[in-house]
């Protein structure tokens, strides 16, 4: 075997020094920028916005917009499994109402039983994971009908996204329940705490978000379940041939999903203190633009938790700055339709690079294979 393609196999593609050789050229260093791209991002919008306001870098200001982004990035994390299956959930953010709409309607009116002429209440751990219960059973639903009705995952979350808001509507009839603080009488108190919370001095909100973070980095890297994830977005078919079970992960993806996008609706409900039908609608695209942004590739297979976590802090920070200098909520919604766009096309262009890299890389051994084997002229 010849020097050049001995070294190419001993080095792996992640290791230090394969980064190292790459930061030699040009394209090299354009490919870890575009790698890098949430990052540096995010650090260009901290320099911008600090330097156009004052109070955007300072400790209550990161505090109050760090729990705005935690909000998002666990519905977020939710998407990236979807999506690192190459799937979508457009549903999340109406999953997220109708969690929101049915924990309202326990704490404020409780489990009306009309024939029985009893009224059930409930304590508040319990409204929680009714409320979680709803956003997986919501999550399951699609995962029955993309993996057992063969309907495309976008048209099936497309479907459960009316559907859900439709719910959540119907729950009190259009109207919000404006005042959830429940009652001692009924044991059911103490709801605000989990969005207005603190533990240790640290807002609940944000310890919820490392708390999902750290499950879900452990799951996609920890477990056989997040490398299946992986290698079902990756090639559906080959994973499918290695004995993967791959409807049983697609189930699994939408059921996380489901529930991450009702922790959101519920965190959103508490710090309210009222249910709202139309709680987080577009949140959505705001998660499906974070995941994006993060790194995760549209079309599965490639992605992380820690990746979608810091484009939840661009999207987060850039409205939240936006907001701090008094920029109009139709150019925000503007602004963050760009930010969407740029981030499918970045994705598009690693895609496109890594297909070459990858072609070139083979072309390249196939060759020296070839070279090799060429029989020697003896005269």
């Amino acid at each position: 075997m010849s020097a050049p393609l001995h070294a190419l196999r001993r080095q792996a593609p992640g290791s230090l020094q394969s980064v190292l050789n790459q930061l030699k050229t040009v394209q090299g260093w354009k490919a870890l920028l575009l790698r890098m791209r949430a990052f540096v991002a995010l650090i260009a919008i901290i320099v911008v916005f600090s330097a156009i306001s004052p109070a955007f870098f300072t400790a209550s200001n990161l505090r109050v917009m760090t729990i705005h982004v935690s909000i998002v990035a666990i519905m977020a994390i939710g998407e990236t499994f979807v999506i690192l299956s190459a799937g979508i959930d457009l549903s999340v953010g109406a999953v997220a109402g109708l969690a929101g709409m049915i924990a309202g309607g326990l704490l404020n009116n409780g489990l009306d039983l009309g024939p029985l002429g009893v009224v059930v209440w409930f304590n508040v751990p319990l409204v929680i994971l009714i409320g979680l219960g709803v956003g997986a059973g919501c999550g399951a639903i699609n995962g029955l009908l993309i993996t057992r009705l063969g309907v495309a995952p976008f048209i099936a979350t497309l479907g459960m996204l009316s559907v859900a808001r439709g719910f959540a509507d119907l729950r009190n009839n259009g109207t919000t329940f404006p005042d959830i603080s429940g009652t001692p009488e009924h044991h059911n108190t103490g709801f605000d705490f989990i969005g207005t919370g603190s533990f240790l001095h640290i807002p609940f909100t944000i310890v919820l978000l490392i708390l999902f973070s750290a499950a879900a980095i452990f799951i996609s890297k920890r477990t056989p379940f997040g490398r299946r994830v992986y290698a079902v977005g990756g090639n559906e078919r080959a994973a499918e041939l290695s004995g993967v079970r791959v409807n049983r992960i697609k189930m699994g993806v939408y059921i996380i999903s489901g529930t991450c996008a009702a922790m959101t609706g519920l965190l959103i409900t508490s710090q309210l203190n009222a249910a709202f039908p139309d709680t987080a609608t577009s949140y959505e695209l705001t998660a499906i633009a974070a995941v994006v942004l993060g790194g995760t590739s549209l079309f599965g297979g490639r992605g992380t938790i820690g990746g979608t976590i810091i484009g939840s802090f661009v999207i987060g920070f850039l409205s939240d700055g936006l907001v701090l200098v008094g920029v109009s909520e139709f150019w925000q919604m503007i602004a963050k339709g760009s930010v969407i766009v740029a981030a499918v096309a970045l994705d598009e262009a690693q895609r496109r690079r890594q297909t070459r890299a990858s072609s070139d890389t083979v072309a390249a051994l196939v060759e020296e294979v070839v070279q090799s084997e060429k029989p020697v002229a003896h005269v």
